[in-house]
């Protein structure tokens, strides 16, 4: 108390009461002077990059133009911290976006339109609305050799941020059209790879292998083996990297087990026996490309050239993995219990040593699976429990499994379950070591889709018969 009877204000105390500020909007902060609290760039730095990016689409200057000053904003932008990256992509995703008067203007006309002549302008009239200043922006990125790596790298980035910004929506899916058009499957070349490929390509597989790690140059090797195809799908802008490959092994039989298919010293198989062709191994290699599907169409060209040149090949099947099985039984188990028989229920019991089997024992029956003889009730629960989540299990008429949305959407038939398949501990984690095979009838693939589509799962007489 000060001898005037009044208390000198505390500024501390006042600022620590006061609220935080909210954060400032796009707009705001190109109008500011200084940065505040986390802010990525710096307002002086915000309105130089849009100023870059405006001479980018530039419409006065020429393609070779545009592309050196884009490769030169990419340059800059590789050197930027994560919430200075950020700030660009709301640049290009608000500042950049489609005039909104013109498209409110072109669908009042288009919806006004009489003749059919009439029509046919305002359908041109609102399509040219539509196309935003981004667009082009982000063509003239692809310019320069490097700029398509770049927008693939920059989706990748984005990707996970989208959920808790919805500022960046509009970009990413510029970005996702744009590349399903750069990237159709008409402009991608498809080429083997072996081991006489260059060691960069080859370590490209090793990089990118998604399903089965590959563990040395000698594994590698054994896949690329005369008994082995491995083919990759290429654009000519990104001519030595892989967008996504499939391995393949030439055999007389279905592969029930993925052990043999990888061992490094096992003898190459007899080619003039081979019958079968077992793809084993799918993976893309650009996050930044998700939601582009060319993973099909890989896969019947892929045919076509094996049975040119093996035209001994009657059965085209995978060997898959079941990853998301051992989460789905988690949840389920209990359905598929209420399921059984009073007679099934005491058999899994007695190999439960319990009366009443629950939940809790049927996943303690469960760590060791491997173990399980043939004729266990705990193993036929978890056939019967797999061929379910293959045959049945959907999610808005699509499986729940992505390698089984993957394959069944393509036309392929569940057509076998393996015990024991996997038994690595990713395999053991994922499905106790179940794996799958996929059959691609050729004759049956529009049938297999239709089939799909109307919610129904194409499967196997077996599979039919676990699923109940």
């Amino acid at each position: 108390m000060s001898t005037t009877g009044w208390t000198l204000p505390n500024p501390l105390a006042a600022r620590k009461d006061r609220a935080p500020a909210p954060p400032r909007s796009l707009a705001e902060r190109l109008e500011a002077t200084l940065r505040r609290g986390d802010e990525g760039l710096s307002p002086r730095a915000l309105r130089r990059a849009l100023t870059d990016l405006q001479a980018v689409v530039d419409a006065s200057v020429s393609e070779v133009e545009a592309g050196r000053r884009a490769s030169a904003v990419a340059q800059w932008y590789g050197g930027l911290e994560a919430a200075e990256r950020r700030d660009v992509w709301l640049l290009m995703s608000e500042r950049f976006a489609p005039d909104g008067e013109k498209i409110r203007a072109a669908h009042e006309h288009y919806k006004s339109a009489g003749d059919l002549a009439g029509a046919g302008q305002a359908e041109v009239r609102l399509r040219r609305a539509l196309v935003s200043p981004r667009a082009r922006l982000l063509q003239r990125f692809a310019v320069a050799e490097p700029g398509l790596r770049f927008l693939i790298e920059l989706r990748a980035e984005l990707l996970p941020h989208l959920r808790g910004d919805p500022r960046l929506v509009a970009l990413e899916a510029e970005l996702e059209h744009l590349f399903s058009t750069w990237f159709d499957v008409a402009f991608l070349d498809l080429r083997r790879i072996s081991w006489d490929s260059p060691a960069s390509l080859i370590e490209k597989l090793i990089q990118y292998e998604a399903v089965h790690d590959i563990r040395s140059w000698a594994d590698v090797k054994n896949r690329l083996d005369s008994d082995r195809r491995c083919y990759g799908f290429f654009h000519p802008r990104m001519p030595n990297e892989p967008l996504i490959f499939v391995e393949v092994a030439l055999l007389d039989r279905l592969s029930d087990s993925i052990t043999p298919l990888l061992d490094e010293t096992a003898a190459a198989s007899d080619l003039t026996r081979a019958s079968t062709a077992i793809f084993y191994s799918i993976s893309s290699t650009q996050k930044g490309l998700r939601g582009v599907s060319f993973g099909d169409s890989l896969i019947k060209r892929v045919v076509e050239t094996l049975s040119e040149e093996f035209p001994k090949l009657k059965t085209f099947a995978t060997l898959s993995p079941i990853p998301g099985l051992r989460g789905w039984l988690q949840k389920n188990l209990g359905g598929v219990l209420e399921s059984l028989s009073d007679k099934e229920r005491a058999e899994l019991g007695k190999a439960l040593g319990t009366e009443a089997p629950d939940n809790a024992a049927v996943l303690r029956g469960l760590e060791q699976p491997l173990a399980l003889e043939s004729r266990s009730p705990v193993r036929q629960l978890l056939l019967r429990s797999a061929a379910r989540y293959l045959g049945k299990a959907l999610d808005d008429g699509q499986p729940v499994d992505p390698v089984a949305r993957f394959h069944l959407g393509n036309g392929a038939r569940v057509e076998r379950l393996n015990w024991g398949g996997d038994p690595s501990s990713k395999g053991l984690k994922q499905s106790y070591g179940l794996m799958v095979n996929y059959l691609y009838d050729l004759k049956r693939l529009d049938k297999h889709r239709a089939a799909l589509a109307q919610g129904k799962v194409s499967a196997s007489r077996e599979i039919e018969g676990l699923a109940g």
